[in-house]
């Protein structure tokens, strides 16, 4: 197992893949919290709804420690059907982009101990 895999099923030890669901969570908060599983089910959906509600509505989305969801503008431009190379326009869009933060990335590089490692 690689080093990076380890360290984040020392961090979080009751996922099985590398993929984080928000089953899981719930059921994380279940475990550790104490919450009921409707109560946990609940909270995870709504720290959704609250996310998807303010991108849509063109706001970012800002989680100290974690990092920025940021709605970024796309202007039109030409593009190219990869099979014919004919060439078709791309219409102009929104589209959601994730910046992660210097502690996520340092966390993440190793450059700063979790709160496992400062136990």
């Amino acid at each position: 197992m690689n080093d990076k895999i380890r360290d984040l099923t020392v961090l979080l030890p009751t996922i099985e893949t590398p993929t984080l669901t928000k089953a899981e969570l719930s059921e994380m908060l279940f475990e550790r919290l104490g919450l009921n599983k409707r109560e946990s089910k609940d909270m995870v959906e709504a720290f959704f709804e609250l996310v998807h509600d303010s991108l849509i509505s063109g706001n970012d989305v800002k989680l100290s420690g974690f990092g920025n969801f940021q709605i970024r503008q796309k202007a039109s431009r030409p593009g190219r059907n990869p099979r014919t190379g004919e060439v078709i326009p791309i219409k102009a869009r929104q589209v959601v982009t994730f910046h992660a933060s210097q502690k996520l990335k340092g966390m993440v590089q190793g450059d700063i101990p979790t709160e496992e490692d400062l136990e």
